[in-house]
């Protein structure tokens, strides 16, 4: 993988791209993380593909955009790579925020995607019903962290202890008690090459404005696959909410994966493989 920079209108993005063994594919991280969180899957992808794994604006060695990070934003960063560096029709893998990213783009301009695979994107669960989950106080204390922190492992080390409310149980759980030390290493790495201003239209219920989600999704043309983790086990979505998303996409098919939390590509990267290289051999 090779780093390059395109600039995308008000801002400059940062990417990695592969060699040239097949169909360009574009990855595209969640929010908080940045393009080498894809690595665990790069070994099923880089010999059938043409890689390019974005790092979004705010993010890893991307440009800063202070006050411009709604998921609309980021869609109009991608679009621009799509149309002037790349230029033919390209699969996306999206993951959270990605995702989304990902629906947008489609609506946008069908006739360059071929193809996206969703995995666990939140849309309305990091918007309207952010409440609903754990992820308000949790990019809250990211926040925090970042105003008071300045060393990768002085953050981890903070991370650990970071109170995480449980959805519907006012109880809370550490960060710690979640995630393996070289996960919360590896956290403590991105929120450490991002704009700390990432995280306010999120924790200000700003981050999908512009962003209609039922009316973008019925504009997704093209074949995906959406793979749902399993919300009892750190999932974003719950099933009822999971299957209204797909059901507006018609040639979207849907898989839920029992027992695996939302990072799926990380936590169970064979699996993520298998299901997206199969996604990938069945395209035209």
């Amino acid at each position: 993988m090779v780093t390059r920079v395109f600039p995308a209108g008000p801002v400059e993005l940062s990417y990695a791209e592969g060699p040239d063994s097949g169909p360009p594919v574009v990855l595209l991280h969640g929010v908080v993380r940045r393009w080498q969180d894809f690595e665990p899957i790069f070994p099923a992808l880089i010999p059938r593909s043409h890689l390019h794994a974005v790092d979004f604006r705010g993010h890893g060695a991307s440009g800063r955009t202070p006050g411009g990070y709604r998921v609309v934003d980021y869609v109009g960063d991608i679009v621009a790579l799509l149309e002037k560096r790349i230029m033919v029709p390209a699969v996306l893998i999206g993951h959270s925020l990605g995702g989304m990213v990902a629906a947008g783009v489609a609506a946008a301009v069908p006739d360059l995607v071929r193809g996206i695979v969703f995995e666990d994107p939140p849309f309305e669960m990091m918007g309207r019903r952010i409440a609903e989950t754990s992820y308000l106080s949790l990019f809250g204390a990211y926040r925090d962290l970042l105003d008071s922190t300045d060393s990768v492992d002085a953050l981890a080390a903070a991370l650990a202890e970071v109170p995480i409310a449980v959805p519907g149980t006012g109880q809370f759980v550490r960060l710690g008690d979640q995630r393996d030390a070289a996960s919360l290493q590896w956290l403590a790495s991105c929120l450490g090459q991002i704009d700390p201003d990432v995280l306010t239209p999120l924790i200000e219920g700003r981050w999908l404005d512009g962003f209609d989600t039922g009316e973008l999704l019925s504009r997704v043309t093209c074949p995906g696959l959406f793979i749902q983790a399993d919300d009892s086990a750190g999932g974003v979505l719950p099933d009822g909410y999971a299957l209204s998303l797909v059901e507006k996409m018609p040639r979207v098919r849907h898989t839920r994966l029992a027992g695996v939390g939302h990072n799926i590509h990380i936590t169970k990267p064979e699996e993520m493989a298998r299901l997206t290289t199969s996604f990938l051999d069945s395209l035209d």
